[in-house]
């Protein structure tokens, strides 16, 4: 039996997330907007939200968005995957908005998702430490009489932000609280990675005005459901990769002629692209079965989407390699694109406190009780 099958509208928004993607995101496109200071282009990003309605795809109608689900989402997020699309999916989308939806007061998600989801207003889930660690228990921002100081590393689309939730300890323990993205005292720095395409930035906070954004005793429910969202997004998203790698490698062993016949009549090569093909099947059914447990809360989530995280990282460096082998020495050059699809794969291992951190809790949840 299978968990579920994806329904004809479903099927239709694949083809329409895929069309807007490959025309906004060609190779030349991704190479042009890795050297611009933000990484992507706004006006692609609002055409996403309000000519397409792309962006609430997993937000509630009654919040404005399209009432659908996390599947939906992913979706979405394997053909961004595909096409390397720059936009900030991960930083706003799959972290600051279900932060805000679940920890943020009514008031404020009815004033920012609007905005958000239509694509004007970039927001950013600032919950890390000034090393980069993910969600820690003691914030290295401090909150004291509405302002904000310290310092956090590897924000995900901090740098280009309109506005950020930001994880501060306050008299109450850790909570979220809103900046403006032009408050005083607030600096933002983009930190060089090795993925271009995905921007992180470093923030220092001197006495920056905040407003508080929900109570500390949903803080941490916020930030981990967050957590989890985004963890499906970045598997699906690799997913995504994978396959347009594993087309890639399978187009060059076809084309590319050695001794008079193709490459990939060799069995070597044979074996490595059906490897490749194992791979990705793998990943996009822990990706998928992440995102619809989410969707349907018949199993884990939680469990779920660490199950994704492993099995998906994993999957993509290994297609990564694979691509770069078959091709030979045309895929270590910058001028080819399995590059670019080498270092997300690489730079994916590490977010959201990486895979380990995320086998670490699969021991935890399933060896411990056993």
């Amino acid at each position: 039996m299978v968990e579920f099958e994806f329904t004809a509208e479903q099927r239709a928004l694949r083809e329409v997330a895929r069309d807007v993607c490959t025309r906004s995101s060609p190779e030349a496109e991704v190479r042009r907007l890795m050297g611009t200071p933000e990484g992507f282009d706004r006006a692609v990003w609002r055409r996403l939200g309000s000519d397409v309605g792309l962006l609430g795809l997993a937000v509630p109608e009654e919040h404005g968005g399209a009432g659908a689900g996390l599947v939906e989402l992913a979706l979405l997020a394997e053909e961004t995957g595909r096409t390397l699309l720059g936009g900030p999916l991960l930083g706003t989308v799959a972290l600051a908005v279900p932060a805000l939806l679940v920890g943020g007061d009514a008031a404020l998600a009815a004033e920012l998702l609007p905005s958000v989801l239509d694509g004007s207003t970039v927001l950013a889930l600032a919950a890390t430490d000034d090393r980069g660690g993910w969600a820690p228990a003691q914030p290295s921002v401090t909150a004291d009489g509405g302002t904000l100081t310290g310092g956090q590393a590897h924000v995900l689309d901090g740098a280009a932000a309109d506005a950020l939730l930001v994880l501060a300890a306050g008299e109450h323990g850790p909570a979220l609280y809103l900046v403006d993205g032009d408050a005083p005292g607030l600096t933002r720095e983009v930190q060089s990675g090795l993925d271009l395409t995905r921007r992180q930035a470093r923030l220092r906070f001197d006495g920056v005005p905040a407003r508080p954004a929900g109570s500390a005793a949903d803080a941490a429910d916020a930030v981990a459901t967050a957590r989890r969202t985004a963890a499906v997004v970045l598997a699906a998203a690799a997913v995504g990769s994978a396959q347009r790698l594993l087309d890639s490698a399978v187009e060059h062993a076809r084309t590319r002629l050695q001794f008079g016949r193709p490459i990939g009549s060799f069995q070597a090569v044979k074996h490595r692209c059906a490897d490749m093909l194992v791979d990705v099947e793998h990943a996009r059914s822990a990706a998928y079965h992440a995102a619809w447990a989410a969707d349907e809360g018949t199993d884990d989530p939680g469990l779920a989407a660490d199950l994704a995280t492993v099995v998906t990282t994993e999957a993509h460096l290994r297609v990564a390699r694979g691509t770069v082998q078959v091709h030979g020495g045309i895929g270590f050059t910058w001028e080819h694109p399995t590059h670019l699809h080498y270092k997300r794969a690489v730079s994916d291992a590490a977010l959201l406190g990486g895979r380990a951190a995320a086998a670490a809790r699969l021991a935890d949840a399933v060896l411990e009780p056993a």
